[in-house]
């Protein structure tokens, strides 16, 4: 996730995260946020771990970042001693030795995606994608960060507990951005 950092709590925060652990953790803010931007407006519980990968400095104390996912976590308590917001967490983590999907789950997913591909007339990349031999919790997690989703879609699919269920909310995702196009018929 590449992130020009310009706020003064996010310059500080990004400061801090440079030469402590290097990690930041990104939190989805909800609904309703505009009113109470300048302070503390609530967030989802459930972020993502990002470790700065990749860190330009800038004139006047800005940043550009780029922050690489490693992990799911849980907000377990917010703290509001620093200029930026700070969060004893739990990380989340999916099932280490994962199964890989099962077989039909996935060729939905890659019925879908050449369905949605033919609709939004994308790059050809999607089908290269679809056929390289990678893990299936790389291709769900490739997908998911690449596609058109909006924040809420991405926050819907972040909180799936398994790759699974994960799987299954991206075809849902998939089905609705195809109904958008064609209506009832395009209902695949």
């Amino acid at each position: 996730l590449p992130l020009h950092i310009f706020e003064p709590r996010y310059r500080a925060m990004v400061a801090d995260a440079a030469t402590g652990g290097e990690c930041i953790g990104m939190a989805l803010l909800k609904e309703g946020w505009e009113d109470q931007y300048e302070g503390n407006p609530p967030i989802h519980e459930i972020g993502c771990v990002g470790r700065l990968v990749n860190l330009e400095t800038l004139p006047e104390g800005r940043y550009n970042i780029v922050l690489h996912g490693l992990s799911r976590y849980r907000v377990r308590a917010e703290h509001y001693d620093r200029a930026y917001r700070d969060a004893t967490i739990d990380v989340l983590t999916d099932d280490p030795v994962c199964a890989p999907l099962d077989e039909a789950l996935r060729a939905e997913l890659a019925r879908l995606m050449s369905a949605y591909q033919a609709v939004k007339e994308a790059e050809p990349r999607w089908k290269e994608v679809l056929r390289l031999t990678m893990s299936d919790e790389m291709l769900v997690h490739s997908l998911a960060a690449n596609l058109d989703l909006t924040t809420v879609e991405k926050q819907f699919m972040l909180e799936a507990e398994s790759l699974p269920q994960r799987t299954r909310r991206l075809i849902e995702l998939l089905q609705f951005k195809l109904y958008e196009h064609h209506g009832s018929e395009g209902w695949v």
